[in-house]
């Protein structure tokens, strides 16, 4: 091993000044089930309320972790004991919001954890909250957990980014919450999430069809723009223009197979889109 050799500050100044911070990110709540989303809707709760404000009173997120569950194998190799692994375990997360003076947030909590607990309100035994032999059925999972809320950590120039997205979360416990008379500060409410699984990257359906999903073909800057405007990745389905739209040219048209390309609006191949659309998912006059 060579011996090490010193450093300049010039040398080591673009790397320890080019870290992460920590207030640049983005909790985005998605509940794709109807009859959840209509129950938080009748106590104050509308699909906006839940998909954009939620997420900017979440004042401390927590980025996933991991780990891999393994078992002890003996008898490959004499006298060699050997772990494998067998199962990946996810941790709990922790969120903390801001109580805003209508208490929706806290409601918020408080009313997924109610709907989950609420089986026995429904069908022909149902029985009322204020039944004195009222008891607590368990709604099916499908009918609780939420597979499109995301976690996006970025930069404050808003071009680098990574992205998580839970599958099958939901909150597990709600933290009681202090009030006090000695001073007045901000009220927060904080809850534990358990989700299944997680996918690090982008996985709406235009990060599919372009091939940038899972965190694939990512530019050096981290910005995941390549496929769209880098093109020193080799395959790339269209290059930046100058007033910021990206422009699919001909040359899109030999990375998809025949079948396909004979399925799509002959306008994908001849038109400009901007990168708003992009993001959003348009390909010619439609939205995938």
């Amino acid at each position: 091993m060579p011996r090490p050799f010193p450093k300049r500050i010039s040398q080591i100044q673009p790397i320890l000044g080019n870290v992460a911070l920590t207030s640049h990110y983005m909790v985005e709540f998605g509940i794709h089930q109807k009859s959840l989303r209509d129950y938080l809707r009748d106590r104050g709760m509308d699909s906006r309320y839940v998909t954009e404000t939620m997420g900017l009173l979440c004042s401390r997120a927590q980025l996933p972790g991991s780990g891999l569950a393994t078992a002890d194998i003996v008898g490959n190799y004499q006298g060699v004991s050997e772990k494998m692994a067998h199962s990946r375990i996810f941790t709990r997360m922790s969120m903390e919001f801001y109580v805003d003076n209508s208490y929706r947030s806290l409601k918020f909590l408080e009313h997924w954890m109610e709907y989950i607990a609420s089986g026995s309100t429904t069908g022909r035994d149902r029985v009322s909250y204020n039944n004195e032999n009222y008891y607590y059925r368990m709604r099916y999972p499908s009918e609780y957990k939420s597979d499109e809320t995301r976690i996006t950590k970025f930069e404050k120039d808003y071009k680098r980014y990574v992205e998580y997205r839970f599958w099958g979360l939901f909150p597990i416990s709600l933290d009681s919450t202090t009030v006090s008379y000695e001073g007045s500060n901000i009220l927060k409410a904080t809850a534990q999430f358990h989700f299944d699984r997680y996918v690090s990257g982008q996985s709406r359906s235009i990060n599919i069809f372009n091939r940038t999903d899972n965190d694939r073909d990512q530019s050096p800057s981290g910005t995941g723009n390549r496929g769209l405007g880098d093109t020193s990745g080799g395959s790339t389905s269209g290059a930046t223009t100058a007033d910021g739209t990206i422009s699919f040219g001909n040359r899109f048209n030999s990375i998809l197979n025949s079948d396909l390309v004979s399925q799509l609006p002959k306008s994908l191949f001849n038109t400009t889109l901007s990168n708003n659309q992009v993001e959003k998912g348009y390909i010619g006059d439609r939205i995938i």
